[in-house]
């Protein structure tokens, strides 16, 4: 999938769901959540996000790319992505997980019960 910033990724997403189902799949966002936020504030900021970047193969980035990344998934205006802002990100940006979405909550649901 190409981001509006030019950088192309591989939607790997379905896969990931097909091997750990919704359960694991969540568990494995919220772990790359962890890993680029920032560990005082608990949210993914400006500063975590480039100090990071390199992890994501993207230290190239410049400042306004990654303010970019940011607004995107920045659904209350703080500034910062939470861990649902995040995941929600996630999703948005994964053309084959929004087409399987309602499977992926029947499963999740089912999976409570």
């Amino acid at each position: 999938m190409e981001s509006q910033i030019g950088v192309v990724f591989q939607d790997f997403f379905p896969a990931m769901v097909e091997k750990l189902g919704a359960e694991g799949f969540m568990k494995e966002l919220c772990n790359g959540f962890r890993l680029l936020m920032d560990g005082e504030k608990g949210v993914i900021t400006f500063e975590s996000l480039k100090r990071s970047s390199a992890l994501l193969g993207l230290q190239d980035l410049s400042d306004e790319e990654v303010v970019c990344m940011l607004r995107e998934g920045d659904l209350n205006g703080d500034g910062t992505l939470d861990e649902m802002e995040f995941c929600t990100l996630m999703f948005r940006l994964s053309p084959g997980l929004m087409k399987n979405s309602r499977n992926l909550l029947i499963e999740s649901i089912f999976n409570e019960m």
